[in-house]
């Protein structure tokens, strides 16, 4: 069984900082894609940054320039550095990640619990 635990979630004024980071604990053979979603109330869920496991990474052009997203394929995580946050960037924000759990199994999406980002004064 496999299960992404979240963790760095919290309350921040406009222009600060917050690091989030998600681990996969369990039987994982190999981790494809890995990324950062949130949702707003009201809103659907939305991308914010996905990292492949050696290519090129992916930003919503709402957080290009103030969101960085990075990998540890040895163990596993991924973490969301988030500067110069605003407002607007408040939702719940959910971790995924595309999982193979063992061989001829094929992929799968799994996703955090949540942890919540709220940015006001």
């Amino acid at each position: 069984q496999v299960q992404l635990v979240e963790s760095g979630g919290g309350l921040v004024q406009p222009g600060g900082s917050l690091r989030l980071s998600c681990g996969a604990s369990g039987t994982v053979y190999h981790i494809y894609n890995m990324g950062w979603y949130r949702q707003a109330p009201g809103n659907q869920r939305e991308v914010v940054a996905t990292v492949p496991p050696g290519g090129s990474t992916y930003y919503a052009d709402r957080v290009k320039g103030r969101f960085t997203i990075s990998r540890d394929n040895a163990k596993n995580t991924v973490s969301l550095q988030m500067n110069s946050l605003k407002p607007e960037d408040t939702a719940v924000y959910y971790c995924h990640a595309l999982i193979i759990t063992q061989i001829g199994v094929p992929p799968l999406d799994y996703w955090g619990q949540g942890t919540q980002v709220t940015v006001s004064s």
